[in-house]
């Protein structure tokens, strides 16, 4: 059972990303803030969830929410400043976008960078615990999904729209046969040794 809040009475939004351990690809992030009452059965961790649940509680999500919004680390960036760092800056970026300004942010994971002047709590494996680090999770994972199902139609030779980029074995084998894309991440070891 997903708890609503980590800390009552203040306006909390939940952070996630998705696409962290992809080879290819942006990744994302989402910031949710959710009303006091929000409750859905369904909402878990979105790795817990089929694909078509986390398809059927996007619109839910989006249209239950105070404010919610997605940020976009591409892998040009990564390359430039690292994995971790990015998927940080992806969260910062969705934070910038929220219409209400929280008061406090809890993030799924042990490791974040303040943003700005706002108090937050990383909270291990918060996306099984809390519905607002869930419905983020959700978000950043299928508004990735979209994204890459889009590059799939330039680049199907990776197989896109079904490993979404990350190290399968067909994918790992096509970059064997075929070098990388511009979407790959090129400080991450593409291949085996």
């Amino acid at each position: 059972m997903l708890s609503p809040y980590y800390k009552n009475g203040v306006i909390e939004c939940g952070c996630d990303e998705a696409g962290r351990g992809c080879l290819a690809g942006s990744v994302y992030a989402a910031a949710v803030i959710l009303p006091p009452d929000f409750y859905n059965e369904l909402l878990n961790d979105s790795k817990q969830l089929t694909e078509k649940q986390r398809y059927e509680l996007r619109p839910i999500i989006e249209s239950s929410a105070l404010a919610w919004a997605v940020g976009v680390v591409t892998a040009e960036e990564i390359d430039k400043i690292n994995i971790l760092k990015s998927s940080i800056l992806a969260m910062h970026r969705a934070i910038d976008k929220l219409v209400i300004r929280p008061e406090h942010l809890i993030i799924d994971g042990n490791k974040f960078t303040a943003y700005q002047s706002i108090p937050h709590t990383c909270v291990i494996k918060g996306d099984g615990k809390y519905m607002s680090i869930a419905a983020a999770s959700i978000l950043a994972k299928t508004y990735r999904d979209d994204y890459m199902r889009d590059l799939h139609k330039q680049y199907p030779v990776y197989n896109w729209d079904v490993n979404k980029g990350y190290p399968t074995k067909k994918h790992r084998q096509a970059i064997l046969n075929y070098g990388v894309s511009p979407y790959h991440r090129k400080t991450f070891r593409l291949l085996p040794e």
